[in-house]
């Protein structure tokens, strides 16, 4: 999910993308407005979803390093949430591939058999 929100973010940066100023500006509005809806809905410090931290991560790759003041955490914050993004996207799942292991009593009833019958 969080790769398909970084897609259409991207596509919406090209979209916007008249002159690349204007186009910084726009992604930065967006961000702005972003973080207000996440500071309106709680109380206290900020808790970003992860569907926050991606658009925050998928708009700094598409804004100028100087406009990242603009963001309410750090720039290595970003960073760390774009290297996430990358690492889930490339991190294959961990289930076990290969022939499933054989039941003991048929393994057991297997070497009796060769036992037995040798040939």
């Amino acid at each position: 999910m969080l790769f398909l929100l970084s897609l259409i973010a991207r596509a919406a940066a090209r979209l916007l993308a008249r002159s690349r100023d204007e186009c910084s500006k726009d992604i930065e509005i967006l961000v702005l407005r972003h973080q207000l809806k996440v500071l309106r809905r709680q109380v206290g410090p900020p808790r970003l979803r992860p569907v926050d931290r991606a658009l925050l991560a998928v708009a700094a790759r598409a804004l100028p390093r100087e406009r990242w003041a603009s963001f309410c955490v750090t720039p290595q914050t970003l960073l760390r949430w774009h290297r996430e993004l990358v690492r889930r996207k490339w991190t294959y799942s961990s289930t076990r591939t290969g022939r499933p292991p054989i039941d003991p009593d048929i393994r057991e009833l297997i070497c009796r058999m060769a036992r037995e019958n040798p040939r």
